[in-house]
């Protein structure tokens, strides 16, 4: 399928370049900026890209069906300029024996140049750069809006997307190593295919979409894709008689969108897009219940510290201080005053944010705390832990309640420093230990990308309990009895060339009814001004006992971290009740963490895993100040890709969604997710409660101000 252009799009060009021309003298005002998704669950137009992308941090699932083909996409913009998507592939009758292929396939884009007046947008893409290849494709594309409700695009294609109507790569006029494509899939898999990019024969695609209206979107495009492999004799998926393409796009609201399509003259393709962006509540306006005003003094009471001289005036505060931190969801951890100071050691159990916590405390102590009292400080205690020190003066809460800008005005005159600014801790309030907590529901669990069962669920009850004997220390459990699900099947060995650490987790799920989960005895601790330690021993995990240790270094204004955590493990037998197998190791990591000041966040861990293999983990997250965080990492160790296995090295993305974002109401609760394309044994970590980073930082300097803003909230 080789010619020197193809005269059909030679004239799709040949009009897409007359109307970029003319566009300025068409559009009276500045166009609308509208997108869809393709069948690959990216922006585009139908099976091909656009150089468009999506609102910045949007997050979008789609589910796309053709010719024998499901495709499954999480595509997130992860910035305005870069969109990065997973996807998860069925297709049938792949396989030499009739049977279907599930494919994992990485995208990347990149929009170098905006839209302008008299410009297209411009954007670079790499289409399955690190799967098995099967999708494998790379492209340059521009896209332009002529008038508010219709886009031109046209682009150059390489890999699959340089399949029809090819002609020789204008990049081998550069270097002679462009000309040829190297074929096939490199090994196991997972790899990046530096070699492939821009190389091969190119071809051109491009297309339109037209929205008569907020909902409804037509589209036609002139496809590059030759679908070589699903057209091929031996497997005949799909007759490909043209290389047209026609679809309608129809929001059905604000975050849900189907599509159907005509494609290649012989398919007809459906696909359903779910949306929702961290940045936008789910729910507009919050639940919270009304905070406590600011209690202003009388200036004749400034300087009265006849309370002082009161015997009973201690134990009168401490109640106080306990029944109104109660109704705002928070508890007193302990308390002690001067005539002029007031510390207060709280645990917040209730806002995901730490500044709103500290804004509704600092206001109750204005009503409970004597007018003499000036300085508040508010010490959050987590686990056991006093993770900073948060200083405010009482007469700047008094002016600036009402102040226009008063968040911003209330943080540059608080001092945020190390819990040890506040002194040696007073004692706990009566009755706080020892405590006993437990609780009983529903669970789900799941596993995802196994060829023989890609999605599977268990559901069942899990009953948990804590026994808090001091500050920090802490006995935990939990026990789970499956009710149902399709993940009990006994799987066998896994068949890993090296120790299998992981793989053989199938055999824990298949033979783990009930199961012991976890029981452990932890202590976390304040170790010196900027340090914090935590030894941790027990079953750990499902897979594991044994012990952790752990010191971290993280000053409250730094932006940088380091610990160091070394850990004895050893495996657990599979029923998961007490008994342990033979296998046991030494494993531990140096870890440095890294907030950037907009919004990014680095950690990169070094040193040895389960399977004894040396290496390290890079991981890069974009977080939001309402608490959402989405971020992938990728771990590569002294284990070969070939005994890897599929894949290559251990990689993934990963979720934290805040329960509030979607209640409006204040909740702590966050659910968290890492999803893999495959579970495999090298770079395997082991996976400890309570790992300090995440215990301290959301009460250290740049945490707080980045939420700054709900202090008044």
């Amino acid at each position: 399928m080789r010619s020197k252009f193809g005269q059909p799009l030679r004239r799709l060009f040949c009009a897409s370049a007359a109307l970029v021309v003319i566009a300025p003298t068409l559009a009276i005002a500045e166009p609308e900026r509208d997108y869809t998704y393709t069948l690959y669950g990216t922006p585009g137009l139908i099976d091909m890209p656009t150089a468009q992308g999506a609102r910045d941090a949007e997050l979008a699932t789609t589910l796309g069906y053709f010719g024998g083909s499901l495709r499954t996409t999480i595509t997130f913009q992860i910035n305005p300029r870069l969109t990065g998507s997973f996807r998860y592939s069925r297709i049938d009758d792949w396989e030499t024996d009739g049977s279907e292929r599930f494919d994992r396939s990485f995208d990347l884009r990149y929009r170098f140049i905006d839209e302008g007046p008299m410009r297209p947008a411009v954007a670079i893409g790499l289409q399955d750069f690190a799967g098995t290849g099967i999708y494998s494709g790379e492209y340059l594309v521009a896209t332009k809006q002529i008038i508010p409700s219709v886009a031109i695009t046209g682009g150059i294609g390489w890999g699959r997307l340089g399949s029809y109507d090819s002609f020789e790569n204008p990049l081998s006029r550069i270097d002679d190593r462009f000309a040829d494509r190297r074929l096939g899939q490199t090994g196991t898999g997972g790899q990046v295919e530096f070699d492939r990019f821009f190389r091969g024969d190119a071809a051109l695609f491009g297309g339109i979409s037209w929205r008569p209206t907020n909902r409804l979107s037509f589209k036609a495009e002139y496809s590059s894709d030759a679908y070589t492999g699903e057209t091929k004799a031996d497997r005949d998926l799909f007759t490909r008689d043209s290389p047209w393409n026609f679809g309608v796009s129809y929001a059905l609201g604000p975050n849900a969108t189907a599509q159907a399509y005509s494609l290649y003259g012989s398919e007809v393709g459906v696909a359903l897009t779910f949306t929702l962006n961290p940045k936008e509540p789910a729910v507009k306006g919050g639940l919270d219940q009304r905070p406590t005003p600011v209690v202003p003094r009388a200036p004749r009471d400034l300087n009265n510290l006849e309370w002082t001289t009161q015997a009973d005036a201690p134990k009168i505060l401490r109640e106080s201080m306990q029944t109104l931190l109660e109704s705002e969801g928070m508890t007193l951890e302990a308390i002690r005053t001067t005539p002029r100071t007031a510390t207060v050691y709280i645990r917040n159990r209730t806002y995901l944010s730490g500044a709103q916590a500290f804004g509704r405390t600092a206001r109750m102590m204005s009503q409970a705390m004597p007018s003499s009292i000036e300085t508040f400080t508010i010490v959050p205690v987590v686990g056991g832990v006093r993770t900073s020190a948060v200083t405010i003066r009482r007469s700047d809460l008094e002016r600036l309640e009402f102040a226009p800008d008063n968040a911003w005005e209330t943080y540059i005159r608080t001092q945020i420093g190390d819990a040890a600014d506040a002194g040696a801790p007073p004692a706990p309030v009566d009755d706080l230990y020892p405590a006993f907590t437990w609780q009983l529901g529903p669970y789900i669990a799941t596993t995802y990308f196994d060829p023989n069962n890609p999605v599977a669920v268990d559901v069942g009850a899990e009953l948990a309990a804590d026994y808090v004997i001091a500050p920090g220390l802490v006995l935990s459990g939990a026990l789970r009895k499956r009710v149902a699900g399709d993940r009990s099947d006994d799987p066998g060995p896994s068949g890993s060339l090296i120790e299998p650490v992981r793989t053989n987790g199938p055999l824990y799920v298949a033979q783990g009814d009930p199961a012991i989960t976890r029981l452990t005895a932890a202590y976390q601790f304040n170790v010196a001004p900027d340090y914090y330690g935590r030894i941790t021993a027990g079953y750990l995990e499902r897979m594991y006992g044994g012990m952790s240790t752990e010191l971290l270094w993280k000053p409250v204004e730094s932006r940088l971290g380091l610990g160091v955590e070394v850990n004895y493990a050893r495996q657990r037998d599979f029923d998961q009740q007490f008994g342990f197998q033979d296998y046991d190791i030494v494993t531990g990591h140096v870890s440095a963490y890294y907030d950037f000041a907009n919004n990014w966040h680095a950690q990169v861990d070094v040193g040895r895993y389960l399977a004894g293999d040396y290496g390290a983990t890079f991981g890069l997250d974009r977080e939001f100040d309402n608490g959402w965080r989405v971020g992938g990492f990728a771990t590569f160790t002294d284990v070969s890709f070939d005994d890897f296995g599929e894949g290559s090295f251990d990689k993934g993305i990963r979720f934290s969604v805040p329960l509030t974002h979607f209640i409006g109401a204040p909740s702590r609760r966050v659910y968290s997710a890492t999803v893999r394309p495959l579970v495999r044994d090298g770079g395997a970590r082991l996976n400890v409660p309570g790992r300090l980073y995440e215990t301290v930082r959301d009460h250290h300097q740049t945490q707080l101000r980045d939420s700054w803003g709900r202090f008044w909230r």
